[in-house]
């Protein structure tokens, strides 16, 4: 019976199928002590105990039938993404057409959109990983949630910033208000939720309009450096400092160096960290005060952007 059970799971109708009596169904699965259990509507566990969440993920591919694609969050873990919330739910699409209620972990979305080419991660069929991050995203609350969901997914390449943009354009406008801020900040060179809380920070202080983002330098000696934020007027980089942020340890490595370089040729460097971000904004504010008026007093170095 293991085809016809995988994970020790199996349909009601299969169980019928292969001759087994709906009264021996019933006796099996009583709540008290019955050997057998239902996880799902017209779905039977063979064993007891709390469905793991691979047994989760293919209880609601059974009950939902082979036109079914898993998305959201369950599928952006299966890819392979970190920065995925905790969450109970597998989500599942299905073609317009069908029905299929949600229920206990299983949250049904009914769609004219069905991807054509699902792909198979782990046995289980997902939705393509971008209609997975935006149907994730659509249902989050928090806008750092979904900065570090697409950001992490940009980050590592698994999907470009177009993309994103056009599924969202192409899907529902439910939801979509977190996401479209997400993805507007991440076409403007945000890569990390930092740079998001930065970018909000600095963009509510007037004397910082004209920073520009993740922008390229030329410095003097022909080295080119990307600096986070830079005000170009006084030659005045903002970095963002955490390791945490950073893809690895080379990373952040990389971005001392460049720092370093570019204080060499006279920028005036303020770096800041999340945990400042998070928990003392208005010394921030503070700091990056003081060091425009450092920039202002001395010459502005020989230094282009572009």
């Amino acid at each position: 019976m293991s085809d016809a059970a995988p994970q020790r799971l199996i349909l009601v109708r299969t169980l019928l199928a292969l001759g087994v009596p709906s009264s021996t169904i019933a006796f099996r699965c009583r709540k008290v002590d019955g050997p057998w259990w239902h996880p799902l509507q017209g779905l039977v566990a063979l064993t007891r105990g709390v469905l793991t969440t691979y047994q989760r993920l293919v209880a609601a591919l059974l009950v939902c039938g082979d036109a079914a694609q898993v998305t959201g969050l369950a599928a952006c873990r299966l890819y392979g993404l970190e920065r995925v919330p905790d969450h109970d739910q597998v989500h599942v699409l299905l073609p317009h057409d069908q029905r299929r209620r949600s229920e206990g972990f299983l949250l049904v979305e009914r769609t004219t959109r069905l991807p054509p080419n699902p792909i198979v991660r782990d046995g289980i069929r997902c939705a393509p990983l971008v209609r997975a991050l935006v149907d994730a995203a659509r249902r989050l609350m928090r806008i750092d949630d979904v900065r570090a969901l697409l950001c992490e997914a940009v980050q590592r390449r698994m999907v470009t910033v177009g993309a994103l943009r056009a599924e969202l354009e192409a899907g529902s406008c439910r939801g979509a208000a977190l996401v479209r801020q997400v993805v507007a900040e991440l076409e403007d060179g945000i890569r990390s939720a930092a740079e998001g809380w930065l970018r909000e920070l600095v963009g509510a202080m007037p004397e910082f309009a004209d920073i520009r983002w993740n922008v390229t330098v030329h410095l003097p000696n022909g080295t080119k450096i990307v600096a986070d934020g830079f005000l170009d007027g006084v030659a005045l980089a903002i970095e963002l400092n955490s390791f945490a942020h950073h893809a690895d340890l080379a990373t952040f490595d990389a971005t001392m160096r460049r720092q370093a370089e570019m204080i060499a040729a006279g920028i005036v460097v303020v770096p800041v960290t999340p945990r400042e971000l998070r928990e003392d904004p208005a010394a921030v504010r503070r700091k990056l005060r003081a060091a425009l008026e450092q920039a202002r007093l001395r010459p502005r170095p020989a230094v282009v952007v572009g």
